[in-house]
C-alpha cells in the first residue's frame, strides 16, 4: 500500500481537488480547500477534534453531501455533478458505509438488512441472497440470519452492518467511528476484521477518535483541524 499518489491517477479510488463546503453563506466553512487522494487497496484514517470537519469529509466522499467548491471523484466518476437519482444508484453500487450506531432496521431480519442495498441496486433476490449468506458466514454470524438486530450484541450488529456495506462489492468502504459504540475486546475483533478485508484488497477510509486504531490498521493518517488538512503521514498519532 502506498502513502502518496499522483492526483487523478487511474489507481485512485478517491480524488478530492480543492474541496470546500460551507453550510451558511459568509460563515466559516466546514471544510476549506481540501485536496486528497486514496489509492486502490489503501486504508486511510481521518482524525481530528469534534467539529473539525471529519464527518463532512466522509459525507462528501459518500455523495451524501455536495461541495460548495471543488471536485469529488470516486471510483473513476465525478460525483459532485450527478443528479440525486444517479447519485443514489452510484452510492448503492460503489460505496459501502459503516456507522457508529449500526443503523440497522429493527423490523427486518439480519439477512434482510444485508440484502437491502443489493435490492436497491437492482440485484436479483437469488444472487443477492447467495452473496448475503456468503458474507454472513465470513463475518461469523450466519447462524443469526433469521434473527432481528435487537437480539444481537453490539459486536454482532456491527458485523451485520459490515456485511450490509459489502453486499454490492463496493470499490470503497467508508467507516464512521465503527468501533465507537463497542467494548475494548469487540473493538479488537472489528479491527482485525477490517484488516482482513483490506488484506483482500478492500479500499477503506476510517474516521476515528481512537489513535491506536488508526495507527494499528491504517497505512496513513490524515488529520483535519478547523476544516483544513493539517497533517498527513504514516502512523501519525492524534
Amino acid at each position: 500500500m502506498r502513502h502518496q499518489s499522483v492526483p487523478g491517477a487511474p489507481s485512485d479510488v478517491i480524488w478530492l481537488d480543492g474541496v470546500t463546503k460551507a453550510y451558511q453563506a459568509g460563515g466559516p466553512p466546514a471544510l476549506a480547500d481540501v485536496s486528497m487522494n486514496v489509492a486502490a487497496g489503501e486504508v486511510v484514517a481521518v482524525m481530528g477534534p469534534s467539529g473539525s470537519g471529519k464527518s463532512t469529509l466522509l459525507n462528501l466522499i459518500a455523495g451524501l453531501d455536495r461541495p460548495t467548491a471543488g471536485t469529488v471523484t470516486v471510483a473513476g466518476r465525478r460525483i459532485d455533478t450527478l443528479g440525486e437519482a444517479a447519485l443514489a444508484r452510484f452510492r448503492a453500487r460503489h460505496v459501502g458505509i459503516i456507522f457508529q450506531f449500526f443503523n440497522l432496521l429493527d423490523d427486518l431480519t439480519v439477512e434482510d438488512n444485508v440484502l437491502l442495498p443489493a435490492q436497491l441496486a437492482g440485484a436479483s433476490r437469488r444472487q443477492a441472497g447467495a452473496r448475503a449468506r456468503e458474507l454472513l458466514e465470513r463475518m461469523g454470524i450466519e447462524q443469526h440470519r433469521d434473527e432481528y438486530p435487537a437480539r444481537l450484541s453490539g459486536g454482532q450488529r456491527q458485523r451485520v452492518a459490515i456485511a450490509r456495506a459489502l453486499v454490492n462489492s463496493p470499490e470503497l468502504l467508508l467507516a464512521d467511528e465503527p468501533t465507537g459504540a463497542l467494548d475494548t475486546a469487540t473493538v479488537q475483533e472489528i479491527g482485525r476484521l477490517l484488516r482482513e478485508l483490506n488484506a483482500a484488497g478492500q479500499t477503506l477510509v476510517l474516521v476515528t477518535h481512537d489513535p491506536a486504531l488508526a495507527q494499528r490498521y491504517a497505512a496513513r493518517t490524515v488529520r483535519i483541524v478547523d476544516g483544513r488538512m493539517a497533517l498527513a503521514g504514516a502512523g501519525v498519532p492524534a
